[in-house]
């Protein structure tokens, strides 16, 4: 029998390592992909950019320049980019100042014209590449990740974690967040260098919504498809935990319906698009008033959309809180905490715990709520103004809406957001960023009926609580004095308690919380820094 199980892992162990090579496989091929196209302008490039991509009164004099371009054949991306760009500075200066090609359009330009222009090896087998790297990607990955169900023991107990090159910060955490940071730039500021990415979506995109991908269906299907995969990993380690498996499962099932499939079909329908879940202050161009407009001009539908979301963001979300915490929306449901959840599970362990980051984390979430507030009230001020014919604040609130649009929603949630989870943990954006975990932390610390209940009796001090804790609390601190941990960063995860060995912590909804019927001064968590508290 001995003899039969050794066998039997050294198969598992080979099947680990066949899933690890076909997933290396696959990010190699999808990574070189972004470069294999050639690029070159025709008749019928120009064609299909006349139909809904320039716009009619910049189409004679851009085409005019782009022209100039005919009879050439770039083998690099960067070089045809480059041309482009001076074809559009040089429509510019043909064009008057009322007529001219703005910032936006000229992204918008820019992009079409490197995905009609693109040729070659990419284009002609988008469809085959999409199976060579994001297929065969999470097939490898999860090849990767089941063995583990028979290999290792249920649950993480620091294995290690502090050591390794990749769930740490050694070279390959260091590689992966590089990369993370270089894809949401791209994503977000160049899109024109990811066309040969953006159509590997395409064969989704055509059969949900009849027509090619842009780059935030391709986010979303990449989004999508890595929650699901990483919630498989994150299912095999947590197996012992039925609250993990609920959690893993319910996070997965809002991403792939509610912020995938519901929205992708109100887009067929040519319905506003809108995740039925997303809140603001989260969903910070809710009260945009283009998409009020949308709503408003859409019957039905659209009012109960506009309602639902007024609804989600005064009612529902800080009423759930009041009962469950802040838990229900950013490690049930949130896409953002599922993203973090899944895919930042292994960075975990490196949230910053100390005092210093925990005051800089107050300010700044805090600072962002305000900033989302004050940029809201301006955006309702100009909309009710404007219906009345007289915009109060029409430049203040372009100029507020480009700020927070490019610092808070592009760099903030996903260059630094994501990107940082091998420097700084899976929650820099929800522990630092996010304006509407800073409302239900409120409601968390003063009102919610959570909290993690703690029995210092049985607490040996392993750290394994702390370590985990991926919102930055020193989780052991509280466990060691049998003192209700109520947080309003807290995202009632429940790692801490999965992964201690003594059950010393336990996620409960009791009376309301207060900070003295839980037996808990802030002041007395300050004192640490002070040295007026002993911390074993």
């Amino acid at each position: 029998m001995a003899h039969s199980d050794s066998a039997s892992a050294r198969w598992l162990r080979r099947l680990e390592i066949l899933g690890l090579c076909l997933f290396l496989l696959a990010m190699g091929i999808f990574v070189a992909s972004v470069a294999w196209s050639d690029y070159e302008i025709t008749d019928d490039v120009l064609s299909r950019l006349a139909d809904g991509t320039v716009q009619g009164h910049h189409q004679e004099v851009y085409f005019d320049e782009l022209s100039r371009l005919k009879g050439q054949r770039f083998g690099s991306n960067f070089a045809f980019i480059a041309a482009v760009r001076q074809e559009i500075v040089d429509s510019n200066e043909r064009l008057d100042g009322g007529s001219q090609i703005w910032e936006y359009d000229q992204g918008q330009y820019l992009y079409g014209t490197v995905k009609e222009a693109s040729v070659g090896l990419f284009p002609s087998n988008a469809r085959a590449f999409f199976w060579w790297s994001i297929v065969l990607g999470s097939f490898g990955a999860l090849l990767y990740f089941l063995p583990g169900i028979w290999l290792e023991p249920a649950g993480i107990k620091n294995h290690r974690v502090m050591f390794s090159a990749a769930k740490s910060r050694g070279w390959i955490g260091i590689s992966v967040g590089v990369f993370l940071i270089a894809f949401y730039i791209g994503l977000y500021f160049f899109p024109a260098y990811i066309v040969n990415w953006i159509r590997l979506a395409d064969p989704i995109s055509e059969a949900l919504r009849g027509r090619a991908a842009d780059r935030w269906f391709f986010y979303g299907t990449l989004y999508t498809i890595i929650v699901a995969v990483m919630g498989v990993r994150m299912a095999v380690n947590y197996r012992h935990n039925r609250y993990q498996l609920v959690r893993t499962a319910s996070v997965t099932f809002f991403q792939l319906g509610f912020a995938f499939l519901i929205p992708t079909i109100l887009e067929t329908l040519n319905k506003p698009w809108m995740d039925m879940k997303n809140a603001w202050p989260l969903d910070y161009t809710f009260f945009y008033s283009w998409r009020i407009e949308q709503f408003l001009n859409n019957g039905t539908v659209g009012w109960i959309m506009l309602v639902w979301g007024i609804a989600l963001a005064v009612l529902v979300v800080p009423a759930l809180a009041a009962f469950f915490g802040k838990r229900w929306y950013c490690s049930w449901v949130c896409g953002c905490g599922g993203l973090a959840e899944t895919l930042g599970d292994p960075y975990r362990h490196l949230s910053d715990k100390s005092l210093k980051a925990w005051r800089v984390e107050r300010w700044v979430v805090h600072g962002v709520l305000v900033f989302a507030v004050v940029m809201t009230a301006v955006v309702l001020i100009n909309f009710f103004s404007s219906r009345q014919g007289d915009p109060m604040l029409g430049a203040a609130t372009q100029e507020l809406q480009s700020a927070y649009g490019f610092f808070i929603g592009s760099i903030f949630a996903g260059v630094v957001g994501t990107g940082f989870y091998p420097f700084m943990g899976n929650r820099v954006w929800c522990r630092f960023g996010c304006p509407l975990a800073a409302i239900l932390g409120l409601v968390q610390r003063f009102k919610s009926r959570f909290r993690i209940t703690t029995n210092g009796g049985q607490c040996i001090s392993c750290g394994n609580c702390s370590t985990y804790c991926e919102m930055g609390i020193d989780v052991r601190w509280y466990a060691q004095r049998g003192t209700n941990i109520v947080r309003s960063s807290c995202v009632g995860c429940g790692i801490c308690a999965a992964v201690c060995p003594r059950g010393v912590l336990r996620l409960e909804n009791g009376p309301n919380s207060t900070p003295e019927t839980d037996r808990f001064q802030e002041v007395n968590f300050l004192d640490i820094g002070k040295g007026r508290v002993e911390v074993s």
